[in-house]
């Protein structure tokens, strides 16, 4: 397998900030904290969804922003991208953008006589994808293979993209004019689903003397490096999951299969996203172990983008995040264990 190096970013150099080493929660906390005190400063009054994004970073997923225009999704993800010290690619999605554009393609060198691979946006450490569904069905499943093993290949020969990894796409709802919907294969390589939401008045009123007269992201500077993201990868992943929230995660999206409301329930690659983030989420709170609480906290984010619902469920106005929610308060609770 080849090795190829995204284009770095323009970003200032490493030295502007603490480049400290983290070898524990304590320290995963110190980093976090600077990452979303960073994100912060650009988006207003919108603390959950940046944690959720950050935990989906923290456990190597990738993340789905969904909600109207204008709402700062794109911001997000790039407050998110600008903030750690990584090569940063991104991608306005289109309806004539090709797959090649993506991924890259074989170019015949008239000097050496010879193909050479020229490495499409998505060889970076954050890809920003812009309006993902406005892209051709085609064009989207150009990211299949990037999202879920991490390569690319061209021509028979496999490229590795760079490590950590992460895809920020936003899309707008599909009911928008120009948008496709994303195939069930796409969405699945989500880890989580949110969305921004209008801010409070409050919020938008503080918008007003931040935006109105720069943008706020010509002012970011990196607050962490990439090998603190891949330290902090390692801590995540030493983090306690007992056998009782273990099977809690098995019930809850297996319930998802056999509830009559929705026609399509959540997969095992769901089930794998939802322990992995909860490891995070808890890593986030300062815990080396996982409560049936973060299986709670982000059964909708995590799962709700997987399931279809029904007919009738559609017509009683019910939408998937119900679903959810409905099955999370009947499931019974297992016995928390730490180490």
């Amino acid at each position: 397998m080849t090795t190829i190096n995204g284009q770095g970013s323009e970003q200032p150099a490493a030295d502007r900030y603490d480049r400290r080493e983290p070898a524990g929660l304590a320290e995963l906390t110190a980093v976090v904290d600077r990452v979303r005190a960073s994100v912060e400063s650009v988006i207003e009054g919108k603390p959950e969804a940046v944690r959720i994004a950050l935990t989906v970073l923290l456990a190597e997923g990738h993340l789905l922003l969904e909600d109207v225009p204008g709402v700062g999704k794109t911001m997000l993800a790039k407050a998110l991208a600008r903030s750690v010290d990584c090569t940063v690619r991104r991608i306005q999605f289109t309806p004539d953008l090709l797959p090649s554009d993506v991924t890259g393609t074989n170019v015949f060198d008239q000097h050496q006589r010879d193909f050479e691979f020229r490495p499409g946006a998505i060889f970076a450490q954050i890809v920003v994808g812009d309006e993902i569904n406005r892209a051709s069905p085609k064009t989207q499943s150009a990211l299949l293979e990037s999202m879920e093993e991490r390569q690319v290949t061209i021509d028979g020969t496999s490229y590795e993209l760079p490590s950590p990894f992460m895809v920020i796409a936003t899309q707008n709802p599909v009911e928008m004019e120009g948008t496709y919907a994303l195939p069930e294969a796409q969405r699945d390589r989500f880890m989580a689903r949110i969305s921004i939401g209008y801010p409070s008045p409050e919020a938008e009123y503080a918008m007003l003397d931040l935006h109105s007269a720069a943008n706020p992201l010509n002012d970011l500077r990196p607050v962490a490096h990439a090998s603190d993201l891949l330290k902090l990868i390692d801590v995540v992943k030493g983090v306690y999951v007992s056998d009782p929230v273990r099977r809690y995660a098995v019930d809850l999206v297996s319930a998802t299969r056999n509830t009559p409301e929705l026609r399509l329930g959540a997969s095992p690659r769901a089930t794998l996203h939802l322990v992995r983030a909860a490891r995070a989420h808890a890593a986030l709170d300062g815990r080396d172990y996982v409560l049936p609480d973060d299986i709670q906290a982000l059964a909708v984010p995590v799962l709700a983008h997987r399931l279809l619902p029904t007919s009738e469920t559609q017509l009683s106005r019910r939408t998937v995040e119900n679903v959810v929610l409905d099955l999370v308060s009947r499931l019974p609770l297992p016995r928390p264990q730490g180490r």
